[in-house]
C-alpha cells in the first residue's frame, strides 16, 4: 500500500463510490466500507487510516457510533462527517468528541478533496509523533537506576558535586553516569536532554 489510506464509510453506494473516486484524485489509496462494522471487521485498514470520511446515520452502527467506540480503542484518525441529516446536537456531539470536520450534503468537492488532505498532513504527523516517543521510551528504558537518579539532578540543574552529595557516590562517578545518559540518550547537551525528558512528562511516559 502506497501512501495514507483513506477509508469511505457510507451505505449510499453512489455517495461511496463517488466519496471514493474523488479522494483517488489525491492519489492515495481509498478502501470503501458499505457500513461501519466492516471497518471495524478490517484491522488492516485501522492500522494504516490517516483519515475516515464517514456517514453520519447508517444501519447498525451509526458514524457517531463507530467515532465512539474507536475513541474507546485507542484510535486517533482524523474523522471526517458527511451528512444530509445533520443537525446542530448531532455536529456538537461530533466535534465535541475530536471531528475533524462536518460537511453537510451535498458538499463542495474540492471542500472535501482541502479537508482530507489536511487531516492526512494531521495524521502523519501524529505518527511521526507517536514514532518519536516509543524511541525516547526505548531509549528511557536502557538507563539504569542510578543513571536516572543523576539524569534527574541533571535536568534539575544540580552540579556534579550536588548529584554526587546527594547519592552519596563520588564526582567521578557522577561523570561517568552524566556521560552514559547522554550516550544512551544520544544527546549532546544539557538542553537537548531537559527537551526530551520535559516531552516525555508532558506523554506521560514513565
Amino acid at each position: 500500500m502506497k501512501g495514507p489510506l483513506v477509508c469511505v464509510v457510507d451505505d449510499d453506494d453512489a455517495v461511496r463510490l463517488s466519496i471514493g473516486l474523488l479522494v483517488e484524485t489525491l492519489g492515495l489509496p481509498v478502501r470503501c466500507f458499505s457500513g461501519a462494522l466492516d471497518l471495524m471487521a478490517d484491522g488492516e485498514a485501522l492500522q494504516n487510516a490517516h483519515c475516515l470520511v464517514l456517514d453520519v446515520r447508517m444501519p447498525g452502527l451509526s458514524g457517531v457510533g463507530l467515532q465512539e467506540r474507536l475513541i474507546r480503542l485507542g484510535y486517533s484518525v482524523p474523522i471526517i462527517f458527511v451528512s444530509a441529516h445533520g443537525d446542530v446536537p448531532m455536529v456538537a456531539r461530533a466535534m465535541r468528541d475530536g471531528a475533524f470536520d462536518f460537511l453537510q450534503k451535498p458538499f463542495n468537492e474540492q471542500v472535501l478533496l482541502d479537508r482530507v488532505h489536511d487531516a492526512v498532513l494531521l495524521a502523519a504527523r501524529r505518527r511521526e509523533e507517536a514514532e518519536r516517543l516509543t524511541e525516547i521510551q526505548r531509549r528511557l528504558d536502557g538507563l539504569t537506576a542510578r543513571e536516572r537518579e543523576v539524569m534527574e539532578g541533571m535536568v534539575a540543574g544540580r552540579l556534579n558535586k550536588q548529584i554526587a552529595d546527594g547519592l552519596g557516590i563520588s564526582m567521578k562517578t557522577v561523570e561517568q553516569h552524566r556521560a552514559k545518559v547522554m550516550e544512551k540518550l544520544q544527546v549532546e547537551s544539557l538542553a537537548e536532554l531537559v527537551r526530551i525528558v520535559i516531552l516525555s512528562e508532558r506523554k506521560g511516559l514513565p
